[in-house]
């Protein structure tokens, strides 16, 4: 087991985050949270549901006053108001004060929506983030970054609202599908591609073991990601400044997302984002032509896509950047790379830019 704690410049003493194998060890931490007279709700979908909400109810007996549970179809498509607003409901219903806590047990939806919710209930309550799939384990668990689409555009409404824990549990991994975890290394490649080379080296090295998902190899790198985001967190809660290097890939991978309907995970579009940019960052002199072919090329042996189809509009991609929430007085904050593990947030790159970096992507 390792835990990490997280300091929270904004509202409090900060939270920790836990990486462990198995649940077990999990009410030992709630109960450092001084919740024996509180109400839980565990928010999860109807995947996880069928997988693991039982094995956590019975971990969690006895740590609460009264253990309650809802869940939500599963998929992006329900990541929205109307299921929040449902959420909010069973809240109202069981009558939740202020001292109650949500328990988010799913992937990044459950937790972008769950702690959404816990967000704007009574103007916040807690929450608990026991995330299920790999990307949410290293990328949306920390942060407190919450919220939902709005008619398909992402995380358009949310609030920065930190966890009260956030708990790890890899074993859950095992019954993930090939196609999410390997969404989830898109988030993890970034994380050295931005600010850490050896570690980024460090993937490159292993991605057998990783692929095989070796538990201590994949334990190490589950905590060395998190302490990545963590770091950058802790400098920049909300977003003001250095935070956006997290968003490298991100602009063109939205875009994406949305123009295919969301037919592809976050993590591919996230990757086919990683290439636009960093061949961004390859014209502008920043990296050389064997640095960005490595890039583009070591995400295939993670399951990543690589290439857009032929027939993909991408002047219809490059209008929908211009929808990215984090415009700043009309120009995207876009992120490139000054070199392997150091990204820079840049508002000069133009549209014959971001168009020359969305049309590699139908190169390959």
């Amino acid at each position: 087991m390792h835990t990490l704690h997280i300091n929270d410049t904004i509202s409090g003493p900060g939270y920790d985050i836990v990486v462990a194998e198995g649940c077990d060890k999990l009410p030992e931490f709630i109960s450092a949270l001084d919740l024996s007279e509180s109400k839980a709700l565990i928010v999860t979908d109807s995947n996880v549901e069928k997988l693991y909400l039982r094995e956590v109810q019975t971990v969690l007996k006895g740590s609460f006053k009264k253990l309650c549970s809802f869940s939500i179809p599963a998929g992006e498509k329900n990541k929205n108001l109307d299921k929040v607003r449902d959420i909010l409901r069973i809240l109202i219903v069981e009558k939740f004060e202020r001292r109650d806590i949500i328990i988010a047990l799913g992937g990044g939806v459950i937790g972008d929506m769950a702690g959404f919710a816990s967000a704007v209930y009574l103007r916040g309550i807690r929450f608990i983030q026991l995330p299920t799939t790999l990307l949410s384990d290293t990328d949306s668990s920390v942060g407190g970054k919450t919220g939902v689409d709005l008619d398909s555009y992402k995380n358009m409404v949310g609030a920065f609202h930190q966890p009260s824990l956030v708990y790890i549990n890899a074993s859950f991994l095992k019954s993930l599908p090939k196609r999410e975890f390997a969404s989830g290394m898109a988030e993890i490649i970034k994380h050295g591609l931005i600010k850490d080379d050896s570690y980024y080296e460090w993937l490159i090295n292993h991605f057998n073991q990783i692929n095989d998902q070796e538990p201590e190899v994949l334990t190490e790198m589950i905590q060395r990601s998190v302490a990545i985001k963590a770091a950058v967190v802790e400098e920049d809660p909300t977003e003001k400044g250095v935070r956006a290097i997290l968003n490298f890939g991100h602009t063109i991978g939205h875009a994406i997302e949305k123009y295919m309907e969301f037919k592809l995970l976050h993590g591919e579009c996230v990757a086919l984002g990683i290439i636009a940019a960093s061949f961004i960052s390859y014209e502008r002199g920043y990296l050389n032509t064997e640095e960005f072919y490595e890039i583009r090329d070591m995400l295939l042996p993670f399951n990543l896509p690589l290439s857009l189809d032929e027939g993909v509009d991408t002047k219809e991609i490059l209008k929908i950047t211009k929808l990215d929430k984090k415009m700043d007085s009309g120009r995207i904050r876009f992120i490139l790379l000054k070199k392997i593990g150091e990204a820079v947030i840049d508002t000069t790159v133009t549209d014959e830019e971001l168009l020359r970096g969305i049309n590699k992507l139908k190169d390959n």
